[in-house]
């Protein structure tokens, strides 16, 4: 059973920042086939779709046909553990900081045997000639990203505790939010109240919660969630770039997560409207919010990622299905949706380095008063943000909540330029 996580310590201000050390993060392109996967929260191996064997390691064809026709696909991760060990040595910088460090051989009902990480709970195999030696532990081995942003394999057991989300060596692989200082840059919406509320049940230390023109009085959602003793607002418009640089001075060596779901969300496309102005506030804020955001606080978050078990973690972006391939009933908020994709993909890969996670969320539809006259089935503000609680706890990358995001996103796979035209012809 996996003790439950004991509230840490406040970091002594006059001892020196560690610096990060990742665990080693080279893979072949092949092997970032098990990446890509885990980095939406999946398990996939190999298989060969001419003779069904399934195989590991990644490899360009297969080994018992050499057949080329190989194919991605999900896998339960049920199997036996033959084995395990403990390290208390290693070489890496990564693992030495972090030992002891459990180590099993697992065999998959699929067939490869694999090695992984073990989670606490999972127990020793029993060695053969001893009692009960014959009968081997059932595990479920699952992929996950580590600090270095790539897929490693972990074993689980069938059933865990209730804090196995605790295991040290898991808080590792993920952005769990528990004791953890978050910023979330705008409660005004319902969305970002639902995801005040869900950080606030899920452990969350601290909750920054940024309001635009705090001058104005505030509703009773947000009236509610300033009531709760973790939440402090703060004055933050994303349109003011000095604002943005005096928050950051004077938190910014505190946040461990950041949530930015600050948008402007206006329907139509080009025609439809005269001028650029609404265009115009939807990429201030939509885009530019985002870079102002990380110019100030990316770097904070970077030289803290080395501070323990409350370092900081991650940063998580509010994007929209649309951003895959535009709306045109939504064109113009589609398109700055798409900046702010491509933007928070260079995040993503000037954060790496540090081991912060960068976390996008594609939604459909959110039941706000933007989508009104959007018909069923939409994504209700709550849904949202269990998903982004549930996307801190697993350590995944993308997200894509709510029906209406898996289906664009199965037809946008399967073939972008047919969706457009779909699209363009009213979905």
């Amino acid at each position: 059973m996996t003790m439950p996580l004991m509230r840490p310590p406040r970091k002594n201000p006059v001892l020196r920042t560690r610096q990060m050390n990742l665990p080693p993060g080279a893979r072949g392109r092949v092997a970032l086939g098990l990446t890509a996967a885990a980095a939406e929260g999946r398990f996939e191996l190999q298989t060969c779709e001419d003779c069904g064997t399934v195989q590991y390691p990644p490899r360009e064809v297969c080994h018992k046909c050499l057949s080329a026709a190989l194919r991605w696909r999900t896998q339960s991760g049920e199997g036996e553990l033959l084995g395990s060990t403990t390290l208390h040595h290693s070489n890496d910088l990564f693992f030495r900081e972090r030992l002891p460090w459990r180590l099993g051989l697992v065999h998959l009902d699929a067939g490869p045997t694999l090695m992984v990480h073990l989670h606490g709970e999972v127990g020793d195999a029993p060695q053969r000639g001893q009692p009960g030696g014959d009968a081997l532990p059932r595990v479920r081995v699952s992929a996950r990203l580590d600090r270095a942003g790539q897929a490693v394999l972990i074993g689980f057991p069938n059933e865990g505790s209730p804090h196995m989300a605790d295991d040290k060596m898991l808080r590792e692989m993920t952005s769990d939010p528990k004791f953890r200082k978050v910023l979330v840059t705008d409660g005004k919406t319902e969305t970002g109240q639902a995801i005040v509320r869900a950080l606030v049940k899920a452990g969350a230390d601290i909750v920054w919660v940024g309001h635009a023109e705090p001058w104005k009085k505030m509703g009773d959602g947000l009236d509610d969630i300033s009531a709760l003793p973790q939440v402090t607002l703060v004055p933050l418009d994303l349109t003011n770039g000095r604002q943005v640089t005096e928050l950051a001075g004077s938190i910014g060596g505190k946040v461990d997560i950041v949530i930015n779901n600050a948008e402007v969300h206006r329907t139509f496309g080009i025609g439809a409207r005269r001028g650029t102005d609404v265009a115009k506030a939807e990429m201030d804020i939509n885009y530019f919010g985002l870079l102002r955001l990380a110019q100030e606080f990316g770097p904070a978050l970077k030289g803290r990622s080395a501070d323990g078990a409350t370092g900081a973690t991650a940063w998580v972006n509010l994007l929209s299905i649309y951003s895959l391939s535009n709306f045109p009933p939504h064109g113009t908020f589609s398109a700055s949706k798409a900046a702010a994709h491509s933007l928070a993909q260079c995040l993503r890969a000037e954060m790496g380095p540090a081991g912060i996670r960068v976390i996008n969320v594609f939604p459909g539809p959110i039941d706000d008063e933007w989508n009104q006259h959007t018909p069923p089935p939409k994504l209700a503000p709550t849904a949202l943000a269990n998903a982004i609680v549930k996307a801190l706890r697993d350590g995944v990358e993308d997200v894509y909540p709510g029906d209406v995001a898996q289906e664009w996103l199965e037809r946008w796979r399967d073939n972008p330029k047919v969706l457009e035209r779909e699209l363009a012809a009213g979905g």
